[in-house]
């Protein structure tokens, strides 16, 4: 069987504390000078995860993440990283845990990102009402990332790893003509083609290029805190994500995402607060 690229980032070893993992980013998940804050959050979640189906006093079908809080400190870089994990609370129906993600920089331990999450069992979940999927044009009609300049994609690995085709109509931006509505919608998967779960979700929520450049903002834009709630196990299949924002002021702006998979339900949606860096 041919393991994913993406099994491959997230995949931890035991260490010799047993609330403690270790794994290895990649350059092949940056984005400009960083590991893709998706990246991280999927491997935290992941860690936190193996941490509850380890623990025999636990309720072992808590699985699925249901909502993460996480506060990103310093951008993440290539090399080894540890996730130590801690049970908070376990509940009927959510187990609740903290992640730490750490590296190594000068001999020191840094922390780039600290979250806190909340797993259950999304399996057989009811849908009583949920926003309607947006109506795009079929993947092969929309604009692939792998259509950028060569020297752009020669800094952002992750478009090699991720299959992204955007929304004509909301690409504008990519040749100077934003349409200043705040919005990019698309398509996404995998490239290759390793279907999405519950996890995988996590780094497809923060896998568009930021909404902020629809508003002809295309300076960086680093996330400061996201929250994301995962809805439902995903369909196999392309992705339908949708970011948008309303408010950008204080040099800070909030991004919403929503998720829709290849059925049209809705099975995941976020709200970030990042910083806005004019070009």
């Amino acid at each position: 069987m041919v393991v994913s690229e993406y099994d491959d980032v997230i995949r931890l070893e035991p260490t010799d504390q047993p609330a403690t993992r270790r794994g290895a980013f990649t350059q092949d998940w940056m984005i400009g000078n960083a590991v893709n804050g998706g990246v991280v959050m999927a491997a935290a979640l992941n860690a936190l995860r193996e941490h509850l189906a380890a623990d025999p006093d636990e309720v072992t079908e808590h699985l699925d993440p249901v909502v993460v809080s996480a506060y990103f400190m310093t951008a993440s870089a290539p090399g080894a990283f540890t996730a130590s994990t801690e049970l908070m609370r376990a509940g009927r129906r959510l187990t609740t845990g903290q992640v730490s993600v750490h590296q190594e920089v000068d001999g020191g331990q840094v922390e780039r990102m600290r979250a806190i999450a909340s797993f259950g069992n999304l399996d057989g979940t009811d849908t009583y009402r949920q926003s309607a999927a947006p109506d795009l044009p079929p993947p092969d009609e929309c604009v692939s990332a792998q259509q950028a300049p060569p020297d752009f994609l020669r800094h952002n690995h992750f478009l090699d790893r991720v299959d992204i085709r955007l929304d004509p109509a909301t690409a504008g931006w990519a040749v100077g003509k934003p349409s200043m509505r705040g919005l990019i919608q698309g398509w996404l998967r995998l490239r290759d083609q390793r279907e999405p779960d519950t996890t995988m979700l996590a780094l497809a929520l923060d896998a568009f290029p930021p909404v902020a450049f629809d508003l002809g903002l295309y300076g960086w834009t680093p996330t400061l805190e996201f929250t994301g709630h995962i809805r439902r196990r995903p369909a196999p299949g392309w992705l339908r994500v949708m970011l948008t924002t309303q408010n950008v002021g204080g040099g800070l702006l909030e991004e919403d995402a929503q998720i829709w998979d290849s059925t049209g339900a809705l099975v995941a949606q976020s709200r970030q607060l990042c910083g806005v860096r004019p070009a």
